[in-house]
């Protein structure tokens, strides 16, 4: 590479939704200035105006497929603050807040894993590679880092056969248009084996494990919400009826045989965690240290906090804690004001969208404004025009700053606060792989972070259930609170916010109430904190920035580099639509120019 170049990389794939990268190299291949662009449009806070507040989780929850049950949480939070708001009694009840914690808890550990090995470990396992693996030598490796049970030479060697058929068909499908042989893949033939053997045993398990979400929710994805509680009546029955012929409360709840079955997905995600995902992870890591060096978003954290032991009123209960870090201080963590009009904040002056008092000021969720105006240029084009605007997703700020959220953040925070866990496998993990502090921000330290945080949710969970089960034999089996049901109950004018940690960051749903109907509804997702583009002062955002530390591309057409450090934040852009070109095939262009 001898000039500077423009890098176009649309769509990224492995990933939801439609996302642009352009990056700018200097002549030795080192991106200079990036761009983060969503090439497509949600609008889904325009479609829930003048709609229900107890029906907005249902459109909500369409914001995303990937998602499922993160929108809904959020939604009917929103309502259900609106309501404690102006009637501080007002709660749900604690079978409620259980229900929530396991369903929330499985999407954090089936999504983590499923990124891990099916969106994101591609980018660091070379597929063709493993048919050069030795099988014998690939069951040493395997037996030497876990227990699992599914490590024997004559399994991996059916594996490598399965691999050798869909290369020689010309078949690889879910495993082609990939850069197999780039230089920057670095695993010996029977690490990739090893990974490759359990890319395909999470599709498996990860069929088993959203049982929970079905138990309690009715269906995956989208499981069914009810503002004030859950909608899953709980009974100590084990059949559909007196004489199995259906009828009585058993027919529609959840019974002891439904809550064996929650059981049996809790300790299959524990044992998938403890003995394949976390020693895979800390395996490959630890052939790509030096990426403990690339990929720094600039040190600003936040979480919202999530998962409480009491009440989601009673943050001081919460397993992942809210606040923010600034500049990689872990020594202070600051508090979040929700309701301060210069603290949360978003911003449109890159983005196709038009405020009515001007682009240059940041607005409250509350006070916020979705007004599309598309000013890009036409389809199909080269290059975006970055000074102006050039990305669908508005750029969130905290006090005027760019925060990154997402598992990096929310383990850094509980790391901060003193949890006993978190730090121990930290320490543990930076010792392991021998790498110092700093190697936490980066794309290495975010891709680690979401594999502890799996670790640190999935033991959670028995906690949660044994709770929810004690409370049943108790007698209490009350799953929600029908006090103020009826909106001719509520205020004429009133307002909250739902929060909760998706897996992919800190979620917020901002509503505002005027006669019983939604007047205003602003999802400031977790992508959009991390997928922004820049903001009036030119700050870049996480995307942008972490592309701006220390990437060299080696070649131009194949950025293995770029993805790697992308796919580290998870992205999820907005319901997953086919791009096509004009003949209706998919399309994945790489530009360089």
């Amino acid at each position: 590479m001898t000039t500077s170049q423009r890098i176009v990389v649309d769509p990224v794939t492995r990933i939801e939704g439609h996302l642009r990268i352009e990056a700018q190299t200097d002549a030795a291949g080192k991106i200079t200035q990036a761009y983060s662009a969503g090439t497509m449009v949600r609008g889904i806070e325009i479609i829930l105006r003048g709609r229900d507040p107890r029906d907005a989780w249902a459109f909500a929850q369409r914001i995303c497929g990937v998602c499922t049950l993160v929108h809904g949480v959020a939604s009917v939070r929103s309502v259900e603050d609106a309501l404690h708001r102006a009637v501080p009694s007002y709660g749900i009840p604690r079978n409620a807040e259980l229900i929530r914690n396991l369903m929330i808890a499985t999407q954090y550990v089936h999504d983590h894993v499923m990124h891990f090995y099916h969106l994101h470990a591609f980018d660091w396992v070379d597929v063709v590679s493993s048919l050069k693996a030795d099988p014998k030598a690939t069951s040493t490796l395997a037996q030497s880092i876990s227990s699992y049970s599914k490590s024997s030479p004559g399994y991996f060697s059916e594996v490598q056969k399965k691999i050798k058929t869909f290369v020689e068909q010309g078949q690889l499908g879910i495993f082609s248009n990939a850069y197999w042989g780039h230089p920057a893949y670095k695993l010996p033939p029977e690490a990739n084996l090893m990974a490759v053997a359990h890319y395909l045993e999470a599709l498996t398990w990860q069929r088993e494990v959203v049982k929970l979400h079905t138990i309690f929710g009715g269906k995956n994805p989208h499981p069914n919400f009810v503002v004030g509680g859950m909608p899953c009546a709980i009974s100590v029955q084990t059949s559909a009826g007196p004489q199995r012929g259906g009828g009585g409360q058993a027919a529609t709840a959840v019974n002891m045989v439904g809550l064996q079955i929650v059981q049996n997905a809790i300790k299959q995600m524990q044992e998938f965690v403890d003995q394949v995902y976390v020693p895979d992870l800390l395996t490959i890591a630890s052939f790509y240290k030096d990426w403990g060096g690339i990929g720094n978003t600039g040190g600003n954290f936040m979480a919202f906090g999530d998962l409480p032991e009491k009440s989601i009123w009673d943050k001081d209960s919460f397993l992942i804690p809210r606040g923010v870090i600034l500049n990689g201080d872990l020594s202070t963590v600051h508090p979040i004001d929700l309701d301060t009009d210069d603290e949360i904040q978003e911003f449109v002056s890159h983005s196709w969208y038009q405020y009515g008092a001007g682009d240059a000021q940041g607005l409250h969720p509350f006070k916020g404004e979705t007004a599309l105006n598309f000013t890009g240029p036409k389809p199909p084009y080269e290059h975006l025009d970055v000074d102006k605007k050039y990305s669908w997703i508005k750029s969130p700020r905290w006090k005027g700053k760019v925060m990154e959220v997402g598992p990096l953040a929310r383990v850094l925070l509980m790391y901060a606060n003193g949890h006993k866990q978190t730090r121990e496998l930290v320490d543990s993990t930076l010792k392991t792989l021998d790498v110092p502090v700093t190697a936490l921000f980066s794309t290495l330290g975010r891709t680690a972070a979401r594999g502890l945080e799996s670790k640190i949710i999935a033991d959670a969970m028995q906690g949660w259930y044994d709770a929810l089960i004690a409370n049943i034999k108790a007698g209490d089996v009350r799953t929600f609170n029908d006090q103020h049901w009826d909106p001719a109950t509520w205020p004429n004018h009133m307002q909250g916010v739902g929060l909760m940690e998706a897996p992919r960051g800190g979620l917020s749903h901002w509503i505002v109430v005027d006669d019983a109907r939604i007047s205003n509804y602003q999802a400031v997702v977790p992508s959009t904190w991390n997928a922004g583009p820049r903001d009036a002062k030119g700050q870049p955002g996480p995307y942008e920035a972490a592309l701006q530390d220390n990437h060299v591309l080696h070649d131009p057409k194949q950025p293995l580099e770029i993805l790697r450090t992308v796919h580290s934040f998870d992205p999820c852009i907005a319901c997953a639509v086919h791009v096509t070109d004009p003949h209706g095939e998919e399309l994945v262009q790489v530009k360089v120019t």
